[in-house]
């Protein structure tokens, strides 16, 4: 829980890229990068063995600290000595192939903050529900409302990192399903707010609508693995949202089949109930989409389009 509510924190920002500078290099092509430095600095010097300087530059950079680079600005440097080439309309795979795509164009982070925020809306409209529905029956009729239009905004939002990072370098179907789904989540909380949504004999329905309104990611999930079946990221990260899937499916099966307490009635009243394990459920469901969002990130800041 703390680890999700200080999400926003611990985003890898562009600087983070540098992290994994030990990486980029290693697959970098260093002729290409001193025959492009050499068109800038004519008397730089040759260098005989670039494999050797390539391992030692690696062993130096896996040993420094980039938090001392906090104030560093990438862009600045850079286009201090090759001006055009990083410039964004220069860009083209010829010239920059050899560097981290988010060195030159930042990858947003605004869908993992987009499902950030939704977490932390539903977790904090829940609560709000469960600390002041005793107050009045108005005031417990205006929280349910908002507690299950929480629900539907951290459906709509886990959707946004993974189609978004899936689909960037293709805008048809990045539109499309993060269209589809934001009209789903818009719907489902303009149902959650009519009177009778709330009765007794909606309960089975209410589950339902948010299990369909999830199981509706399982397209773009299916269409990720057909684009990058050859990326381990594209593997790992579907197997984060298959658990989280799983996760959420079973919070919503204990909930609508009320257990334990249906077996043993008066027993679980006070803990242990349906209700507080779906929320426990639905906390692991939502970490799991973080963790899953992280990788999402460092993905697509290695490799951009």
């Amino acid at each position: 829980m703390r680890h999700l509510m200080s999400g926003p924190m611990k985003a890898p920002m562009v600087m983070d890229s540098l992290q994994h500078l030990p990486e980029i290099i290693g697959k970098a092509d260093l002729n290409k990068i001193h025959a492009e430095l050499l068109k800038c600095l004519p008397s730089l010097p040759s260098i005989p063995d670039l494999d050797k300087v390539k391992n030692e530059l690696m062993t130096s950079l896996r040993s420094f600290n980039f938090s001392s680079l906090s104030g560093w600005n990438v862009m600045e440097h850079l286009t201090r000595c090759l001006h055009d080439k990083f410039s964004i309309k220069g860009l083209n795979d010829e010239k920059m192939d050899f560097l981290s795509p988010s060195l030159v164009q930042p990858i947003t982070r605004l869908p993992f903050y987009a499902f950030l925020a939704g977490a932390m809306f539903c977790l904090l409209a829940s609560s709000t529900c469960h600390l002041l529905a005793c107050h009045s029956q108005r005031l417990s009729y205006i929280l349910l409302r908002i507690d299950y239009a929480g629900i539907a905004v951290l459906i709509a939002t886990s959707f946004y990192p993974p189609v978004y990072y899936s689909f960037m370098c293709n805008p048809f179907f990045c539109y499309l399903y993060l269209g589809f789904i934001t009209l789903m989540g818009v719907a489902t909380i303009v149902f959650s707010l009519l009177p009778f949504f709330q009765k007794s004999e909606f309960r089975k329905y209410r589950a339902s609508l948010f299990f369909l309104m999830g199981f509706s990611g399982v397209a773009p999930v299916m269409h990720k693995l057909i684009l990058y079946r050859h990326e381990p990221e594209a593997l790992q990260t579907t197997g984060y949202e298959v658990l989280m899937g799983v996760l959420y499916g079973l919070g919503a099966a204990i909930y609508v089949a009320r257990i334990p307490e249906r077996w043993m009635p008066g027993k679980f009243d006070i803990a242990g109930n349906s209700h507080q394990l779906f929320h426990v459920f639905v906390v692991a469901g939502a970490y799991t989409h973080y963790l899953d969002g992280l990788i999402y990130l460092r993905w697509r800041d290695l490799r951009g389009c």
